[in-house]
């Protein structure tokens, strides 16, 4: 019996990918017009122009060990673009380097350095306009530092280490903070990190945290009276919200003096490129010339499995002169500040082996780690299309021509089939990709929001299914023109249009972007065939294909789930150790104590995800109109509680296997995508370490999962503007002119949705359509508000639950703008707030004639 797992366990361990190609293209900008370089310089970005500015050098690029002295320098230079020349714009106060350089967003930060007499703690912004610069002065360090780290992070500007003066014996253990967006800040000294003081270590700024890398230790040596350095390899992160340290993990070698502050690539990697690692330390006076340089290597820590691993190198490349003649090579610099310019890293001179210099102008562009999709895999998702048509192709067959069987089936769809696909309808491929990630990333504090399905189930059981299988409605939005009038119908059914319409863009061409990164399709023609496949069999077969497809797709992606699962687990030696592995590690934490509104803690997450699914199963026509197809009432309460009782394994199954995610890739954090997002994790270890024909099936599940969203959406949106609009502009519009104009409107339906995911393709930034969702599911609380006005609260009238409605939609918007609770929250705001304004103002809007009978399911 053990004999298919075994052989899958094989297949899964001999395809795995276990080199990590360079995660660079490095190129070279123009070099700086010196002919040695300058180590120790200032860089950044100041109105889209590099400016490098300061330093030093040997002017005979020899070193201490030659026979000119160390010259600091005050030039300050610009390169407006790439491909234009160097320009001496300015100068500094003073000739100067070895200080900390940051760019802003008003202009680059000059923090401390040194010359050669002593150190300084001048703090000074440099802004760059039209040919000038202009500087603006900032509160002096608390103490002078030359040869610290830095980094900015939230608004502010931290500095840590450093040496006070040129006579120092021992490094600094100072820790500062300046919040410079403050008009009157001043710097703040914070408690240091729990290792030795230190100077020329690495910062850097991620995942919210302040990350400080390696440096070197500086002490006299008791037996020779000199200084003693001490090369370090550990790390720390400093987290701001708690003020705390935390011990990393070490690098796997010291890189002293390495770029800073270190580049931080996708959303949970930090860089370290190249570093000094001590090893030739001790010969420096014996190579001098013949000295190698140092290290090459570039390191990437990963915040989240707090592992290292390398990914790459900076480019090298040294010609047979390179001892004679240094600046005719390429090397990896030291002492020299990391700047990313127009998305690519630059390293800006800096100093190639000991006392020399470099000119050069190295600069990376960060490239995206592709996995691979063979004919195998295409097989496995033509089949998966082929389902899908013949699906679709017998239901059309047997479909009559009326609006009763494109919206409801006939309402003849076994309880099992509509139980399934509510699961399906609800589980989008942003789901399937968003689960996962979450509790790789965090743990599983979210698990619990699912849970609360199985609370609400009831209730929409004994309250709310009775009356709306009452009534015999097929849109959920003609309960509140029976409750109430015209007026409310069509404002509930218009929030639900808007909404669906919009979001229809987003599940189009999020997942499409997934799909056309994994399988190499261009992205347009991935979004034309999601999209034209779905179009065709909603408008074909309507609900009743909706649903049978959507019976298939759930089975497709359960079944890509359980096995992706499975296979990481068997990477990491089981689900045993995987588990005992992950626990230890605290993956496994459910609950947040405490009573913050602000925070996820468990009375928020539980509170607000019941009143969020209540939203979603009383109120959203893409359910309601699922559990409306069953014959009788008995069977819609048995698809409800299908529904609910598949949502515990499934949800158990995707935290799970963002749990095996974390374990597999702290096991293995070379095979990571260092430039990569963190949602896109498990399309990504789908695409690089599942094998030929597994890869397949489970990206056949991503299609799976984004039609689903698309043909319920869709269905649904056609359901509510033909009863709810055509049907209100055109009332003695016949059956069949309502089912033409049903299928007229899914079709443009599908146009649009095309129409919008193409447009966010030219457009290459979703923070509009994240703001444009933020704004729209504010009314989704305010929408089930309206619903449990009407069930619940008979002295409510149409006049009352209008102004409710806007009142609570503006509530809300205030408290999403100014952030004062979590965003599980924000359908309780919206549900009390509709009921609560509505209870108020309704005795200023009372009914102008006797109000119908309101009709409750509780009666």
């Amino acid at each position: 019996m053990r004999t298919p797992w075994l052989f899958l366990t094989l297949l899964f361990l001999t395809s795995m990918s276990l080199a990590q190609p360079n995660s660079f293209n490095w190129s070279q900008l123009p070099a700086l017009p010196d002919p040695v370089g300058f180590a120790g310089s200032y860089a950044g970005v100041s109105n889209g122009a590099l400016l490098v500015a300061g330093g030093a050098n040997f002017p005979d690029n020899v070193g201490p060990w030659g026979t000119t002295k160390k010259t600091w320098y005050d030039a300050i230079y610009a390169l407006d673009k790439p491909d234009g020349q160097w320009k001496k714009v300015g100068k500094l106060p003073r000739p100067m380097g070895y200080g900390v350089s940051l760019t802003t967003p008003e202009g680059i930060l000059f923090i401390g350095g040194a010359d050669g007499d002593r150190h300084y703690d001048d703090v000074f912004l440099l802004n760059y306009a039209n040919g000038t610069v202009t500087k603006k002065l900032f509160p002096s360090l608390p103490t002078p530092l030359a040869n610290a780290s830095g980094a900015v992070l939230n608004g502010s500007v931290y500095i840590a280490g450093g040496i006070e003066t040129p006579t120092d014996t021992t490094a600094e253990k100072l820790f500062f903070r300046l919040d410079f967006s403050k008009p009157n800040a001043q710097w703040q000294r914070l408690e240091s990190w729990p290792g030795p003081g230190r100077m020329l270590a690495v910062a850097g700024a991620q995942d919210g945290k302040f990350f400080l890398f390696s440096g070197t230790e500086v002490a006299q040596d008791s037996k020779t009276g000199g200084i003693r350095r001490t090369y370090l390899a550990d790390a720390y992160a400093y987290n701001p919200m708690k003020n705390t340290w935390s011990k990393l993990a070490d690098l796997p070698h010291p890189a002293v003096a390495a770029p800073s502050p270190a580049f931080a690539a996708g959303q949970s990697h930090l860089l370290v490129m190249g570093g000094d690692d001590g090893s030739k330390a001790a010969e420096n006076l014996i190579l001098k010339e013949n000295h190698p340089g140092f290290r090459n290597e570039i390191l990437a820590y990963h915040t989240l499995t707090n592992t290292w691993a390398e990914v790459g190198q900076v480019s090298v490349d040294k010609k047979p002169d390179a001892v004679a003649n240094p600046s005719a090579s390429t090397w990896a610099p030291v002492t020299t500040p990391l700047v990313v310019w127009h998305g690519q890293v630059v390293l800006p001179g800096g100093e190639v082996r000991p006392g020399v210099r470099t000119n050069r102008i190295l600069t990376a562009e960060p490239t995206q780690r592709s996995g691979t999709f063979g004919g195998f895999d295409w097989g496995v998702v033509g089949l998966y299309f082929l389902l899908v048509v013949g699906i679709s192709t017998y239901v059309a067959s047997k479909m009559k021509a009326s609006t009763d069987d494109f919206f409801l089936g006939g309402r003849n769809i076994p309880w099992w089939a509509a139980g399934l696909s509510i699961f399906g309808s609800k589980l989008s491929a942003l789901t399937f990709i968003a689960i996962p990630a979450k509790s790789y990333a965090t743990d599983w504090t979210y698990i619990l929001a699912n849970v609360c399905i199985v609370l609400v189930a009831p209730v929409v059981v004994y309250f709310f299914l009775p009356y709306y299988r009452k009534i015999r409605i097929t849109s959920v939005y003609e309960f509140l023109e029976r409750r109430f009038d015209i007026r409310v119908k069509l404002l509930g059914s218009l929030t639900f249009v808007l909404f669906q319409i919009g979001r229809l863009g987003i599940v189009i061409y999020l997942p499409a972007l997934v799909l056309s990164t994994v399988t190499g399709i261009n992205l347009l023609l991935c979004i034309g065939l999601i999209s034209l496949i779905t179009t065709a069999y909603t408008i074909s077969g309507g609900i009743e294909a909706v649903v049978w497809t959507e019976v298939m797709q759930v089975v497709v992606l359960m079944g890509g789930a359980f096995f992706s699962l499975y296979f990481m687990a068997s990477s990491v030696g089981g689900f045993g150790p995987m588990i005992e592995e992950a626990s230890q590690a605290g993956k496994f934490n459910l609950i947040n104590s405490g009573f913050a509104m602000t925070e996820p803690v468990l009375w928020v997450v539980l509170v607000g995800n019941f009143l969020s699914q209540l939203t979603t199963y009383s109120s959203d026509q893409v359910v309601v109109q699922r559990y409306l197809t069953t014959a009788t009432e008995a069977e819609a309460r048995q698809s409800i509680w299908t529904n609910a009782l598949l949502a515990i394994p499934a949800t158990l199954m995707f935290f799970m296997a963002g749990t095996a995610l974390w374990v597999f890739f702290s096991h293995n954090p070379g095979q990571l995508n260092v430039n990569g997002r963190t949602d896109d994790i498990f399309p990504f270890y789908i695409s690089t370490q599942l094998p030929a024909g597994l890869r397949g099936l489970v990206i056949a599940g991503l299609f799976a999962a984004t039609m689903s969203t698309i043909s319920s959406s869709m269905n649904s949106i056609a359901t509510v503007l033909t009863t709810d609009f055509y049907q209100f502009a055109r009332p003695k519009a016949t059956d069949g002119q309502r089912f033409r104009f049903a299928r007229f409107s899914t079709l443009g339906l599908g146009l649009a949705g095309v129409g919008i995911a193409v447009w966010l393709v030219y457009l290459q930034n979703n923070s509009i359509w994240d703001q444009y969702l933020k704004l729209t599911g504010m009314f989704g609380g305010c929408l089930a508000g309206m619903f449990i006005a009407g069930i619940f609260f008979r002295q409510i009238t149409s006049g009352g639950l209008l102004t409710g409605f806007l009142l609570s939609a503006v509530l809300l918007y205030f408290v999403q703008t100014n952030s004062w609770v979590h965003f599980f929250l924000y359908p309780g705001i919206g549900i009390v707030g509709c009921v609560v304004f509505g209870l108020l103002f309704s005795p200023v809007f009372p009914e102008k004639q006797p109000q119908r009978k309101p009709v409750s399911a509780i009666e």
